[in-house]
Formats: structure tokens, C-alpha cells, sequence
């Protein structure tokens, strides 16, 4: 989290951080299905107290303002365990968060069921289309202009599910 501080106040313009593998421990990852118990606390812990420290240094520096830091991840885990199998992968509910670069602090948007296994509603939920073009209207760009040439097609970065999340900004 220090190298990326220093990257951005260096003028770079993405920085991406990558967690999971624990001191060379190939199964010790986000991916612990049968470990979740064993390696998400320490996971958890060594992320929140990196990432906390790289936002209040770019706050103090007056870069947070500037900067959109998003945590993600490409799925959530179920509610219920496997049979001693850990928690699978969940498609469905899964946690996003972002701060800075004119996000509000304190908002939380998109409900789960009561479950926490599918979108509370599900004709609607929000997508990572939302998030994507969220983060382009924060940085000045019209997600419904910007297109990227694929297999001779030019298609939105967004798809045509994305919608700016207004609620949060």
C-alpha cells in the first residue's frame, strides 16, 4: 500500500493491489474453500490494516479527493457451508466498496436477501456494470460512448446493463 501512495503521488494514473497468497502458501488465499476459517481472518486483517493506512495517508496528503479506491472482488461465497467443504463461490451477492474521488462515505447501496445468496431485487440489482460505469462518470467519461473494438464489434466496456450509480456519489 506504501509503493501504491507513492506511485499516485508520482502522478500514476491506476494502481492495482493485489491480495492473496500468504508468504508463499500456494492453498493460503481467498480462494480457501475447506480453510475459509483458518485463512480469511488473517487475510482480512493484514488487508484492513494496509488499506486503512493507504487511505488516510492519501487523505492527509489531499490526494483522496482524486483518487477512487475500490476494493473488489469477482465473487462473494455462499451463506452455507458445504459439509465441511467450506463455502463455495457465490455469483450472485458479493461485496464491492469504494472511497474517495467523490464518493460518499457511509452509503451503503444493493440488499441481499435475507439469506445473503441473491440480490434482494433481483429484477434490478446492481452489476459490476453499475461499479464500472460509476467509476467512469467520476473520472469524466460517458460510459455510453466508450467502446472497445472486439472481434471487429465495438462494444461498451459496460455492456448495455451499466448505469451510473447516483445514490453513491
Amino acid at each position: 500500500c506504501l509503493t501504491a501512495r507513492r506511485l499516485l503521488e508520482r502522478g500514476v494514473r491506476f494502481v492495482q493491489i493485489w491480495s492473496g497468497n500468504d508468504n508463499g502458501f500456494p492453498r493460503r488465499n481467498w480462494d480457501s474453500h475447506e480453510d475459509i476459517a483458518r485463512d480469511h481472518g488473517p487475510l482480512a486483517h493484514g488487508m484492513a490494516v494496509g488499506t486503512a493506512a493507504l487511505i488516510k495517508d492519501l487523505k492527509q496528503r489531499g490526494l483522496l479527493e482524486d483518487t477512487i479506491v475500490l476494493w473488489t472482488t469477482e465473487f462473494g461465497r455462499m451463506p452455507s457451508s458445504q459439509a465441511g467443504k467450506g463455502r463455495d463461490h457465490n455469483p450472485y451477492v458479493f461485496t464491492n466498496w469504494l472511497c474517495g474521488g467523490g464518493i460518499q462515505g457511509g452509503i451503503s447501496h444493493g440488499e441481499s436477501d435475507q439469506w445473503g445468496y441473491k440480490p434482494l431485487d433481483r429484477l434490478n440489482p446492481t452489476q459490476v456494470y453499475d461499479v464500472h460505469a460509476t467509476i467512469l462518470h467520476q473520472l469524466g467519461i460517458d460510459h455510453t460512448k466508450l467502446t472497445v473494438r472486439h472481434d471487429g464489434v465495438d462494444r461498451r466496456l459496460t455492456d448495455v446493463h451499466g448505469h451510473v450509480i447516483h445514490e453513491i456519489i
